[in-house]
C-alpha cells in the first residue's frame, strides 16, 4: 500500500482547549487534542491525543486513541489504543492493538481477512441499528 500525502500531512486539527459540538465529516488525516460532542467521519487516519475527549462515533481508515471516546470506533485498517485510552463503546477493525492499562467497555471485532471482516462489520452494523431502534422506541422517543 502506497502512502499518500493524506497519510502524512495533518489536514484537520482540533487543538487543546478547543471544543466542537456537532458531527464532523472531513477529508484526510485528522488530529484531535480538544473535545468533540458529535460523530467524526474521515477518509483518512485519526489521532486522538491523550487529553482529547470525544462523545460520538468515529469512522476512519485507521484510528489511534490516547484519550477518551464515548462511542463506537470503526476503522477499516487498524485501531490502536494507547495505555492512556478509555473507550466506552465498540471497536471494529481488521487489526486492533490494545496496550496494558486501557479501559475498554464494549465489544471488540477484529478479523484480518478482508471478506470475513466486511461480513462481521455488516452484522455488527445491523445489530447496532436494531439496538438503537429498540432503545429509542422503549424510551418513548
Amino acid at each position: 500500500m502506497a502512502l499518500s500525502s493524506d497519510d502524512i500531512n495533518i489536514n484537520t486539527l482540533i487543538g487543546p482547549g478547543s471544543a466542537v459540538a456537532g458531527n464532523l465529516r472531513v477529508a484526510g488525516f485528522v488530529r484531535i487534542d480538544g473535545d468533540i460532542a458529535g460523530d467524526l467521519e474521515t477518509t483518512g487516519r485519526v489521532i486522538i491525543g491523550e487529553h482529547a475527549r470525544i462523545r460520538g462515533n468515529i469512522l476512519a481508515s485507521a484510528v489511534i486513541v490516547g484519550g477518551i471516546v464515548i462511542g463506537n470506533v470503526v476503522a477499516q485498517d487498524s485501531i490502536t489504543l494507547f495505555s492512556t485510552a478509555a473507550v466506552v463503546g465498540d471497536v471494529v477493525s481488521r487489526k486492533v492493538k490494545i496496550e496494558e492499562g486501557v479501559v475498554l467497555h464494549g465489544m471488540c471485532v477484529s478479523i484480518s481477512d478482508e471478506k470475513e471482516f466486511e461480513e462481521a462489520k455488516n452484522s455488527w452494523l445491523t445489530m447496532t441499528s436494531i439496538q438503537k431502534r429498540v432503545f429509542s422506541s422503549s424510551s418513548g422517543q
